[in-house]
């Protein structure tokens, strides 16, 4: 299957530097989130679904931005909630 999403997906800046970690967790008072992504639509920055509170999901659910991307250092994969890729 090909998607659309994985190709055309932006590479906007990250709203957040990486070491300020979930700006979402952080804003509740929590800090037990595993790792990091970026929306290539519109740059935030969340946890991932190993963390308790999945932000980016969530961010997807609200948004429907297709397309995110791992924010942790040497890592470049992203991912299509829409079509359930890997790019």
């Amino acid at each position: 299957m090909n998607c659309t999403h994985l190709t055309e997906a932006g590479r906007p800046e990250p709203q957040t530097a990486y070491e300020d970690g979930c700006p979402q967790c952080v804003a509740a008072g929590f800090t037990g989130w595993v790792h990091l992504r970026t929306c290539l639509t519109c740059g935030l920055v969340a946890c991932c679904d190993s963390s308790p509170r999945r932000h980016m999901s969530a961010h997807y659910e609200q948004t429907e931005h297709p397309v995110m991307r791992s924010y942790e250092p040497g890592e470049k994969w992203r991912w299509c909630f829409a079509d359930e890729l890997l790019g």
